[in-house]
């Protein structure tokens, strides 16, 4: 399989979980298995592919900047980051899904932060981590 059939794949697999936390998040199913764990583990078995056959023997590593850029000079290295943000972007918005639901955030506020996330990580999971600082203070 080609690494852009892969990305694809990937691409498409992830967009079923981020419209059930948009939209459906009170669905049981929702937050709590399809988006925290299906899909995720999914792409998580696609990482593990991707690494455990491409990784070794690709030069580059993780010490300097230089060295990472030379490890994404190969695609599927390439490829395996990203399918590592798509697992874990999803996995945190599933989780602010959740925890907006134990503390009472209005989903409608949750919702820009999920679009954060899936666009951005961390910038939407600081704008839930604000919301919810917040929504604690006013609680306390």
């Amino acid at each position: 399989m080609t690494p852009e059939l892969i990305f694809k794949i990937c691409n498409i697999a992830v967009l079923p979980g981020w419209i059930l936390l948009v939209f459906l998040p009170k669905w049981k199913w929702s937050a709590r298995f399809i988006t925290s764990i299906l899909i995720p583990g999914l792409l998580s078995v696609v990482y593990i592919y991707l690494i455990a056959v491409h990784f070794w023997g690709t030069n580059g590593g993780f010490g300097t900047l230089a060295q990472v850029a030379l490890l994404f000079e190969n695609k599927y290295i390439i490829l395996a980051g990203w399918v590592h943000y798509l697992a874990f972007d999803l996995f945190v918005g599933s989780w602010e899904v959740r925890d907006g639901q134990q503390l009472g955030i209005p989903h409608m506020l949750i919702i820009p932060c999920l679009i954060l996330t899936f666009m951005f990580g961390p910038a939407g999971l600081f704008l839930y981590f604000t919301f919810r600082f917040v929504k604690k203070m006013t609680v306390n």
